[in-house]
């Protein structure tokens, strides 16, 4: 668990949901603040990352968020086309969240009002030490320096929103020595470089979340089984009736009725009877 107080993409939820934009930062508060310092022209430097001034076409504006007393929500508009087809479109947004006079997160949009990106300061040490990575404003990927050292050590990807690898830099070196691999935004197995080559050297998996997922592929494999099972059943039931009436020729209710054929009556004469010898005269 990272040492900042504040879950991805829930810092500040009330000041950045009036705002209507949310940080993937961690913010922490323990660093003192920075302490802003005066332009030549008496403006305060904010350290503002978006990047309107001197732009002709664009806009900025600012308004105090909630516990706010002075303005520390500035939005800037790309101003587009011209009479009156001319309007305004949200292209950046930064805010100051602990109320120091410092902007410390920054969401950049494009023309169609999807986030592009965000970065943030969580530390509130002046430097940026995370950022985000939006495809179609869905989030895609997320680095984080959670050693402050000014580069990432944490990768985080995303697919659909959802979370499914994340890669460290545990000891600093500039190389990845740990991945873990998330199904449904849980950790599934987690694999460990232990001298340094970059590559898994020992993979630790949740055997009950496999388990879980090998049970659920194995049901869904065994349903769609059934259901091709049951499928081709009724077709050959079809195709055995379908054939069963080619075979019968059709009657035609027209025809007339064919005739039975003529009885014949066979009587049985009697045998004729063997003719007797004559009978030889008697001598006297």
């Amino acid at each position: 668990m990272s040492k900042r107080s504040l879950l991805l993409l829930v810092a500040f939820p009330a000041l950045l949901g009036a705002s209507g934009c949310s940080s993937g930062a961690q913010f922490q508060g323990k660093t003192p603040p920075i302490q802003t310092t005066k332009r030549l022209d008496g403006s305060i430097d904010d350290h503002s990352l978006c990047d309107w001034k001197g732009k002709p076409d664009r806009e900025a504006s600012e308004v105090a968020g909630p516990g706010s007393v002075l303005p520390n929500v500035r939005r800037v508009y790309q101003v587009i086309g011209t009479g009156e087809d001319r309007h305004k479109v949200l292209i950046c947004r930064e805010i100051d969240t602990n109320f120091d006079g410092v902007k410390d997160v920054v969401r950049h949009y494009n023309e169609k009002g999807e986030s592009i990106s965000e970065e943030a300061d969580a530390n509130y040490d002046g430097r940026i030490d995370t950022w985000i990575t939006f495809i179609k404003g869905r989030l895609a990927e997320v680095k984080l320096d959670t050693n402050f050292d000014g580069k990432p050590d944490e990768f985080k990807y995303y697919v659909n929103g959802k979370l499914t690898r994340i890669t460290r830099d545990t000891n600093f070196d500039g190389k990845p020595d740990v991945w873990e691999i998330y199904r449904d935004g849980h950790l599934e197995r987690m694999g460990v470089d232990v001298d340094g080559d970059e590559h898994v050297d020992r993979w630790d998996h949740d055997t009950e979340q496999r388990r879980r997922f090998e049970d659920a592929e194995r049901k869904k494999d065994e349903e769609e089984a059934a259901k091709a099972a049951k499928k081709a059943d009724a077709e050959k039931a079809a195709s055995d009736k379908a054939n069963e009436g080619a075979d019968e020729e059709p009657k035609d209710p027209k025809a007339p009725a064919a005739k039975a054929p003529a009885e014949t009556s066979k009587r049985k004469l009697p045998k004729p009877k063997a003719a007797h010898p004559p009978t030889p005269p008697v001598v006297p």
